[in-house]
């Protein structure tokens, strides 16, 4: 008598969880195992990552990659008629120290 008395019991409180679980939406885990639920029911934070960020003019308007263009080339002849430019293909400290 009881031990059907506890078999009663268990139903009822398997059932009470279970009723529960679906009610409040929770996830029902009895065996206890590993899950990615904890995880996946965060907030995803991307899009308010990228909101922080402005948006950058610079990879649409073909006018100010021109310019920056144009600046990065002055500079490297400027560079160059002072003598601190990039050496030439084969010219560098590499190349001279497999030379030797």
């Amino acid at each position: 008598m009881n031990s059907l008395k506890g078999t009663f019991a268990k139903a009822a409180l398997e059932g009470v969880t279970e009723a529960r679980a679906r009610i409040f939406g929770h996830v029902l885990n009895p065996t206890g195992e590993r899950s990615p639920h904890k995880i996946l029911r965060k907030k995803l934070t991307g899009e308010k990552v990228a909101q922080w960020y402005p948006y950058d003019i610079k990879k649409d308007d073909p006018l100010v990659m021109a310019r920056e263009e144009q600046e990065r080339l002055s500079k490297l002849e400027m560079l160059k008629r002072r003598g601190k430019g990039p050496p030439k293909k084969g010219q560098g400290r590499r190349a001279v120290k497999r030379n030797k």
